[in-house]
């Protein structure tokens, strides 16, 4: 038997980088997932390729929205009769510039898709997990969640405010039998990165090669990690063996966060 044998996984973002790579891993591991994206195709596209049958289901909604986040872990609850895991990994970095030329369009658009995504996925899947008494929350924050970087202010405001609902969020159910922990990833280089990373090393002064070299040379192992890094993470945490962690900023990142 796998280590999520019998359990239910929700997945944000879940067709692509880190999300999918995941939700593979809970497969894996003998979980039913329900993955979301924005993108009908690209969800088709995703259950045909990974090819877990009956195992794997997507619901398309767009987590900026508090109706559309309701409805994918709602809809998880209706797919398959419940939901024993949360992974909230929607999200990422936009609207590069400095914190004078800032936007507040550009820092409403960059919370709804980290921050308040988070919360509302977080709030709707506790409102069954409470009764249950039983149940795992991973957020996506980032080693940026920890440390403070010129040119992207934006997004590492958002990052540290999921390390604090989580924090919180975690004292208030550690007697429910109910963790809450985030994921803090450095640099990978998904999709999502190769889309964004340009106009963040514009914003810092640097070509994006020279981007990825230096989120390389802060860490201790001189290169970038791997989606499948991250999912890893994320199982233990999703399984028995991860009961006794959480309130935890878990750093994935090579050594680079100085805690």
């Amino acid at each position: 038997m796998g280590a999520l044998e019998g359990r239910v996984a929700c997945i944000t973002g879940g067709t692509r980088g880190i999300g999918r790579a995941t939700a593979e891993a809970f497969l894996r591991e003998g979980a039913k997932v329900v993955i979301n994206g924005r993108s009908p195709e690209k969800g088709a596209a995703t259950l045909e390729e990974i090819g877990a049958g009956d195992d794997l289901h997507y619901i398309a909604g767009d987590v900026k929205q508090r109706s559309d986040c309701e409805a994918i872990v709602n809809g998880t609850v209706d797919k398959f009769g419940k939901i024993d895991i949360l992974f909230a990994n929607a999200g990422g970095a936009s609207n590069h510039a400095p914190v004078v030329d800032l936007t507040d369009d550009a820092m409403q658009d960059s919370m709804l898709w980290n921050y308040w995504h988070t919360f509302w996925a977080m709030q709707t899947a506790l409102k069954h997990m409470i009764p249950q008494e039983s149940g795992r929350i991973i957020t996506m924050s980032s080693v940026e969640g920890k440390v403070g970087k010129p040119g992207i202010s934006i997004y590492v405001a958002a990052k540290h405010a999921i390390n604090g609902l989580t924090k919180s969020a975690a004292q208030e159910v550690g007697t429910m039998g109910i963790t809450v922990n985030s994921v803090c990833p450095g640099a990978i280089e998904t999709d999502i990165m190769t889309a964004e990373g340009p106009a963040a090393a514009e914003s810092m002064g640097l070509t994006y090669d020279g981007l990825l070299d230096m989120f390389a040379q802060e860490s201790a192992i001189k290169r970038l990690n791997d989606v499948s890094d991250v999912a890893e993470v994320c199982v233990l945490l999703a399984s028995d063996a991860g009961a006794g962690i959480t309130g935890s900023m878990i750093s994935i990142d090579g050594g680079t966060s100085p805690y």
